[in-house]
């Protein structure tokens, strides 16, 4: 996994479609296209409360953390120091800005709570964009992120479906979270190449 580009590129492109989503539903309550996934998930999932929080289930802490260390251990042990701590430090740095910053900026809620971008989702896609990032290039990358990708769908159900996001609100949590992630990768990689030692040729 290099730290070059497309990362900063893809950092800079999601947070950039974040900022304008959450500019567009700040301070406001349903738009048009939650209006009509809201619909959606209620004609297709009704009020099956059981099967929407098991979809919700993946963004519980209980089951990031313990994702998290095993990959960051697991990075330890193969001394990759910098994805053990992208692992760590990407998600923390994403949760935190989503909280205390993002949140409080687009004003956005929902019932009593602030809810763009979606804190729940903000953890959930730091993680698994942290082990797409950490797989080898090829199946392995392509396997996590297609898995990745039906898991955030199944959550989006579940979270439009038992009230807790708008659509707008995961969208908008996702797409902060990678280009968080992403960022993070960029700065790690930079400030190792920056403490390599320089190859003498003589």
């Amino acid at each position: 996994m290099s730290g070059r580009a497309p990362y900063g590129l893809i950092a800079v492109t999601c947070a950039a479609i974040m900022a304008v989503l959450g500019f567009l539903v700040s301070g406001e309550g349903l738009s048009a296209p939650d209006d009509l996934a809201v619909k959606w998930v209620e004609r297709i999932f009704g009020a099956d409360t059981g099967l929407l929080r098991l979809l919700v289930l993946p963004t519980e802490a209980y089951v990031l953390i313990p994702v998290a260390l095993l990959a960051a251990v697991l990075c330890l042990f193969g001394r990759r120091k910098p994805e053990a701590v992208l692992t760590i430090v990407g998600p923390l740095v994403a949760i935190a800005a989503n909280t205390w910053v993002l949140k409080p900026l687009f004003d956005r809620w929902k019932n009593t709570y602030l809810a763009y971008p979606s804190g729940h989702t903000v953890a959930l896609v730091a993680v698994l964009t942290a082990l797409v990032l950490l797989a080898r290039p090829g199946v392995a990358t392509a396997v996590i992120a297609i898995v990745s990708a039906v898991v955030l769908v199944g959550v989006t159900i579940g979270m439009i479906g038992l009230g807790y996001h708008y659509l707008t609100d995961v969208v908008g949590g996702a797409l902060f979270a990678i280009a968080t992630v992403c960022a993070t990768w960029v700065l790690l990689t930079w400030a190792a190449r920056r403490r390599a030692p320089v190859r003498s040729d003589g």
